[in-house]
């Protein structure tokens, strides 16, 4: 695939030009849509990727992108997961401690189902109020008293800034936005002169993917792709001082902490960690190169298996299992996998968008006896592997 510069302008950080490494054509626009049928799934909407990389900032960018919708019937939430959940739950009750949130308010951008949120209330934060277009509050359970939990079904704009909170999170929301400079100079702007306003971010590691040409992280509703010298250089740049970065859940996890500066760009020594636009360019070179080699070789494994005899399965139908079954469908991928499990009972029996697997419970694989598992995340190999064997299944189970 050629590489090319192109004259746009950095979202992050300005720079006029991007250099885009890797392009698709008529992917899905979306991937945790609620689908009812194969045919609404296989015409689904579809938009281009172009993804450019910025060698000033280290921003990754879809330099093409036009829109995705979120709405009501926008499925993301990662909360039916055992593991998942006492892991989020500890990174909840870890910053209500660290920044002693104890009996005070918590704003979320983005806040998805609301778990997390009610989680950092249930470990002391006083309020919640929690901003997404896709929350449904009749299915958030908690003991927590109404009255500390706020919900409102829409974006976070400038109608919102008059919402004070001594803390801001935002989590796995800032890589669904492509505008991320402004973005971030809007929250900045919001919180206005009350500086000992903590904002705690998590978002996806760009540079795990890269090194890993994971392409199944990689697809249109991800428009923004960060690492953490770029997302610690967007947080400077945009008024926020920097106070802690790390990797988490198996370093796939960006976290970032802060507060806002009286000056901008803030001021501050970058963080050890933060040196990595040279990484970030080999690993750019490294997906370029090596993207092709890996999906034609997972390809030809499950074309071998389905030519043997054998099914096979995606365990995870969010947005990594409709990237990696649509870079593989482009390849010519045909009828090598027909399911795809999750255990989130709210998308049983819907579709994958733009490849129409019909999408399954663990308990549909008795019956359908599937040879190979491909797990979408390997975070959760150790717990679908028990689930399995509960069932008492035990094919093959790799992970993505």
């Amino acid at each position: 695939m050629s590489r090319r510069l192109v004259d746009t302008a950095c979202p992050a950080c300005g720079n006029p030009q991007m250099d885009v490494f890797f392009e698709q054509r008529a992917i899905p626009t979306n991937s945790c849509l609620l689908l009812d049928t194969r045919e609404e799934a296989e015409g689904f909407p579809r938009g281009d990727l172009e993804l450019g990389f910025c060698h000033r900032c280290g921003f990754l960018s879809n330099v093409v992108f036009d829109a995705a919708e979120y709405s009501q019937r926008y499925e993301e939430t990662q909360g039916f997961s055992k593991f998942f959940v006492e892991w989020a739950k500890g990174l909840a009750a870890r910053w209500v401690d660290k920044y002693q949130l104890q009996g005070k308010r918590v704003l979320e951008i983005g806040c998805g189902k609301g778990e997390f949120l009610v989680w950092m209330v249930e470990a002391g934060a006083g309020h919640g109020i929690g901003i997404d277009p896709g929350v449904h509050p009749e299915r958030i359970e908690t003991t927590v008293a109404a009255d500390r939990l706020t919900w409102i079904k829409d974006f976070y704009s400038e109608a919102y800034r008059h919402l004070d909170a001594d803390a801001v999170v935002c989590r796995h929301t800032l890589e669904h936005i492509h505008p991320v400079g402004e973005f971030m100079r809007m929250v900045r702007a919001a919180i206005g002169d009350r500086l000992d306003t903590v904002v705690l971010f998590e978002l996806p590691d760009v540079k795990r993917v890269l090194e890993e040409v994971a392409f199944w992280d990689v697809y249109h509703e991800h428009c923004s792709y960060f690492s953490l010298g770029s997302l610690a250089r967007l947080f400077r740049a945009t008024g926020f001082e920097v106070l802690h970065l790390e990797l988490d859940y198996d370093d796939q996890y960006l976290l970032i902490e802060a507060r806002p500066s009286a000056a901008t760009p803030a001021p501050g020594a970058p963080l050890d960690v933060e040196d990595d636009l040279e990484v970030l360019g080999r690993g750019v070179d490294k997906y370029a190169g090596e993207y092709d080699a890996l999906a034609q070789g997972w390809k030809r494994r499950l074309a071998d298996l389905r030519a043997s005899g054998g099914k096979a399965v995606i365990w995870g139908a969010g947005s990594k299992g409709v990237s990696y079954l649509t870079n593989l469908t482009n390849m010519g991928m045909t009828d090598e996998i027909e399911y795809a499990v999750d255990i989130n009972p709210f998308k049983w029996g819907k579709f994958m968008a733009g490849t129409g697997q019909q999408i399954v419970s663990p308990e549909f694989l008795v019956e359908y006896r599937p040879d190979l598992v491909v797990a979408m995340n390997p975070i959760y190999l150790d717990e679908i592997r028990a689930q399995l064997e509960s069932l008492g299944l035990h094919p093959e189970l790799i992970g993505a």
